[in-house]
């Protein structure tokens, strides 16, 4: 069994879910477990709904009606009018609506999770039916039924034990003569008690990561619109490589640093199985892409990271004395109850500094409580670059020009935040 994970790109329009299609051919007879994430921008929108509905400004039927006629769009290109996919999907957009009728009075996080999971459940169930009617067996999959996870909304923690068992029960009797692939949700899982759960934003890679390891893949694909794993992100750095091999620790340490190409917690349940991650291109099929596994290349070139839109916080105490145990507790229980986290921490005798990303929703009420506790020195828009193997011309190129706020080194990366 091989575990696919497509994300939005891929099935932005009628004309990449077909191609994901001829994708899926080459694999016919494979077993796969297919994990999709939403159509192209529909994640955005649908947070601008739990947006509108806690603000109560009339404009999150609006949205909910565009998203309906994007979805409807790409339908009538890929079905019949009276495919069974139509009420379907209409069932999954009445879920909105119900929510959308009442006032709010749960969480605003509870509530994301309820409205933003809708997304994927509405590309799982068009992207089955569009392979079953091309002739590729396909049996479409409530992640929900398999993925098990604490109540802790927006970033669940998954329940390994329960999710280890309904992969075995739930989903190995599917695969069948006549359906080899199994559609389903990144993203998305649920309580003890089937309320929804999300794993934190672009959290599918992690859902395929997880089911990878439950059902003891053969190996896990992540199809991209870039050629597999680069050095650093070619809108953000010159001269950048592909990276035909990484081993698994690099790539955890890559993904710590800021490294987009794949979610951060994906890489370690692979490599407790030692399954191997290949990143492709759904642009160009054939290609060999990247791997990732336990074996190393014989080197490394500089590998570049970003966390943009940064803030960074400059702590100290208010009676003037040092920043000893009982205040790094402090403060870690503080980003802890938002959900925030630190992308650099470094202390000294008297302060510590801090950098972490921009997150709107939360940031009012994370700094009232910080200052309630410390003095913050605040600074907005920076940008922290990280460099994996680094080389004195590759540090000097990320501070030409710019304010240097902070610097360190530690074996095999730097790292530097500017302004």
């Amino acid at each position: 069994m091989k575990v696919f994970k497509f994300g939005g790109a891929s099935l932005r329009d009628v004309e990449n879910i077909k191609n994901v299609a001829a994708i899926l051919k080459k694999f016919s007879s494979d077993n796969l477990f297919i994990v999709v994430s939403a159509m192209g921008k529909t994640t955005n929108a649908l947070e601008l709904i739990v947006s509108s509905y806690f603000e109560r400004d009339g404009k999150a039927q609006g949205v909910l009606n565009d998203i309906r006629q994007k979805h409807e769009a790409i339908m009538a290109d890929l079905f019949d009018p009276s495919d069974d996919v139509y009420a379907q999907v209409n069932d999954t957009f009445v879920e909105i609506e119900w929510i959308l009728e009442d006032e709010p009075h749960d969480t605003y996080d509870y509530v994301y999770d309820q409205i933003v999971s809708v997304g994927e459940l509405l590309s799982s169930k068009i992207v089955a039916a569009y392979l079953n009617k091309v002739g590729l067996g396909t049996t479409w999959l409530d992640a929900r039924d398999v993925l098990k996870t604490d109540e802790t909304w927006r970033e669940a923690v998954v329940n390994w034990d329960a999710t280890k068992e309904n992969a075995q029960t739930v989903v190995k009797p599917l695969f069948t003569e006549a359906a080899k692939f199994v559609v389903t949700q990144g993203f998305i899982g649920s309580t003890k008690d089937n309320n929804t759960t999300t794993l934190g934003r672009e959290g599918s890679d992690y859902s395929a990561s997880i089911f990878s390891h439950c059902l003891d893949a053969e190996g896990m694909y992540i199809w991209k619109d870039v050629p597999g794993v680069l050095s650093g992100d070619p809108r953000v750095f010159k001269d950048v490589v592909k990276l035909d091999k990484i081993r698994y620790d690099e790539a955890v340490e890559m993904t710590y640093y800021g490294a987009t190409v794949v979610h951060p917690r994906t890489i370690q349940p692979l490599m407790a199985k030692n399954i191997p991650l290949n990143v492709r291109s759904f642009l160009d099929h054939d290609a060999a892409g990247t791997v990732i596994s336990s074996e190393a290349p014989p080197q490394y070139p500089p590998i570049f990271m970003a966390e943009r839109n940064q803030i960074f916080l400059k702590i100290s105490n208010k009676d003037f004395t040092f920043l000893v145990e009982p205040h790094i507790r402090d403060l870690f229980e503080i980003f802890t109850s938002y959900h925030i986290f630190i992308n650099l921490l470094q202390n000294s005798g008297a302060y510590f500094f801090i950098s972490m990303t921009h997150v709107p929703d939360r940031q009012k009420e994370l700094m009232r409580d910080l200052r309630e506790k410390f003095d913050i020195e605040e600074h907005l828009n920076c940008d922290l670059f990280t460099i994996r193997h680094p080389t004195p011309e590759a540090q000097a190129l990320l501070k030409e020009g710019k304010r240097v706020f902070f610097e360190k080194m530690i074996p095999d990366t730097y790292q530097v935040l500017v302004g």
